[in-house]
């Protein structure tokens, strides 16, 4: 093969690779994009649509869904994302996950729950469960809590799913 042409390929190579990374690169960690894929795992859980299928996802005030907010601490100015959790056939189902769409929640069937990256990483590793996170203020809690502790198992799944949906922790969502 000629010197030029084999210098193409691997250039024709390379850019291939470097553009096959870019598109499968980690959103990053609470943006839009990773609530969406947040939403999915949720789905594939059954602890979640199961554990969460009976009073807690009927708490939601006959809008026919509970919402979640959720954000980094350490990433100011950064927006919230939202899940929202309908009773689907019986199970708690994700049936949005992105921008925040709900501008006001209720206090007695929503969620926000905040912390910083560190600390949410810490979480979805499974290092320590709710309980644990809400008692040392290692997770910002706002929501009806009596509802949140009737439900630590899944819960604890629910912070799981941090650690399961790839991110870039590096980045602030924008």
């Amino acid at each position: 093969m000629h010197a030029g042409l084999k210098q193409l390929v691997a250039l024709s190579a390379f850019g291939l690779v470097m553009l096959a990374g870019q598109a499968h690169a980690a959103p990053v960690m609470m943006s839009a994009e990773w609530a969406a894929q947040a939403c999915e795992a949720w789905n594939k859980d059954a602890t979640l649509t199961t554990g969460l299928a009976d009073k807690w996802i009927k708490n939601n005030k006959g809008r026919g869904h509970k919402v979640i907010h959720m954000y980094r601490n350490d990433c100011e100015n950064s927006p919230k994302v939202e899940l929202r959790i309908a009773d689907k056939g019986g199970k708690a189902m994700c049936e949005y996950g992105g921008k925040v769409e709900t501008a006001k929640l209720d206090s007695s069937a929503d969620y926000v729950m905040h912390a910083t990256t560190e600390r949410w990483q810490e979480m979805g590793a499974g290092e320590y469960g709710p309980m644990k996170a809400m008692m040392f203020g290692r997770l910002q809690f706002a929501g009806p809590k009596m509802e949140a502790m009737g439900v630590m198992g899944p819960f604890t799944s629910f912070l799981q799913l941090v650690g399961k949906v790839p991110s870039d922790v590096a980045s602030c969502p924008k």
